[in-house]
């Protein structure tokens, strides 16, 4: 895969090291999967206004994952399974792998990246970014739990509604020219029965695809606050990139 570095080489944080951006990139879609730009579509705008309406009223969510990269340098893609938490405002926790080997986890101001084997965690702010590619790239992560119609057409152009087998596919694209140097594409599909999230998929401009397919969703539960701190023991090594 590409480090994203290339596409910030520009940037006022070029120095950041390229796998700590590596990661960054990875994890870039995840508020994503609770989110998208909802604007005109002709046939499917009820639906896509009944789904928004259940987004506005959404407190927790979680479920199980099915994550799948597929990168053009192997001819198989990599498969893992997860679990994910999110909560509003603005927290959310992704596990990859079982026992995790990869964690993300944010907070209203914060993003770690957490590698529990390897005893390291990435901290990135998500607040005072300079001005740049990479503050863009941070943007996507605030469009979880959308709060109005307006933010989110703010942020993504909605390309087409689509409905497939009760599941409504939203394909959007980054209105920021920047965000798009990473980030190409998106595709979000949610149940027409509920509004949970079935699926996600996120291309990106180096061809590297990364799809989630969701399963045994709960909607509105009570969630630990714990789940949402790091937790980090003092045996962990902290770096922070984006100062670096």
């Amino acid at each position: 895969m590409v480090s994203i570095r290339s596409h910030l080489a520009k940037g006022h944080i070029n120095r950041a090291p390229a796998r700590s951006l590596r990661s960054l990139q990875r994890w870039l879609w995840i508020a994503i999967c609770a989110a998208a730009s909802i604007s005109q579509a002709s046939d499917l705008n009820g639906l896509v206004d009944r789904w928004f309406n259940v987004q506005t009223n959404l407190q927790s969510w979680s479920a199980d994952f099915t994550q799948t990269r597929s990168l053009k340098v192997l001819t198989q893609p990599l498969v893992a399974t997860g679990k994910v938490w999110v909560a509003a405002p603005g927290r959310f926790r992704w596990e990859l792998g079982r026992p995790p080997q990869t964690i993300a986890l944010r907070q209203p101001d914060e993003l770690f990246i957490i590698y529990p084997r390897l005893k390291r965690a990435e901290k990135y702010p998500l607040a005072n970014v300079p001005a740049g590619p990479w503050a863009d790239a941070l943007a996507l992560l605030d469009a979880s739990l959308p709060r109005d119609r307006a933010s989110m057409d703010a942020r993504f152009r909605l390309l087409s509604v689509t409905e497939t087998n009760s599941i409504l596919q939203l394909t959007l694209e980054p209105r920021s020219a920047a965000a798009r140097k990473v980030i190409s594409g998106i595709l979000i599909g949610f149940r027409t029965n509920d509004f949970s999230i079935a699926v996600t998929e996120m291309k990106f401009a180096d061809g590297s695809i990364l799809r989630n397919d969701f399963t045994n969703a709960v909607l509105n539960q009570p969630l630990d606050p714990e789940l949402f701190e790091p937790k980090l023991g003092k045996d962990f090594t902290v770096v922070e990139p984006l100062r670096q």
